[in-house]
């Protein structure tokens, strides 16, 4: 069952806000150090409250989405490619984009986003294809 009350799916799920919120700082083809630090922030604030899960060493679950972020940009896949592959898996688990959920993407794309001089248009192009699937 696809829900945030498998520790391993929510593992998953995680993983796949990593790869959008790559795909979110990397879309301009530079992920800058304004980002990442606006990530984790709201990792730390927001996320982290989502559920309870832990991995094997004791780590909230929702820092998968930093563990990815960070993977994704030391190897600089393409940004579409990112964004992509968490848009097919947001259609494959539909049930779990709440709007709850789908507010707290929005926020934190949109400031990660503002967190270096402003949204650039690569930005902006990417945040208004995210707003058409969330």
């Amino acid at each position: 069952m696809d829900n945030l009350t498998n520790p391993g799916f929510a593992r998953k799920f995680y993983q796949n806000l990593g790869k959008l919120f790559y795909a979110i700082a990397a879309a301009d083809k530079v992920v800058k150090k304004e980002e990442i630090e606006t990530l984790k922030n709201i990792v730390e604030r927001e996320w982290v409250s989502i559920d309870d899960f832990q991995d094997e060493f004791g780590t909230d679950t929702a820092y998968q989405i930093e563990i990815i972020f960070d993977w994704l940009e030391k190897n600089q896949p393409d940004a579409y490619l990112s964004f992509e592959e968490f848009g097919d898996f947001k259609k494959e688990h539909e049930k779990l984009f709440t709007s709850e959920i789908n507010n707290l993407i929005l926020k934190t794309v949109g400031s990660i986003a503002a967190s270096f001089a402003g949204k650039n248009k690569s930005e902006l192009i990417m945040l208004s294809k995210l707003k058409f699937i969330i």
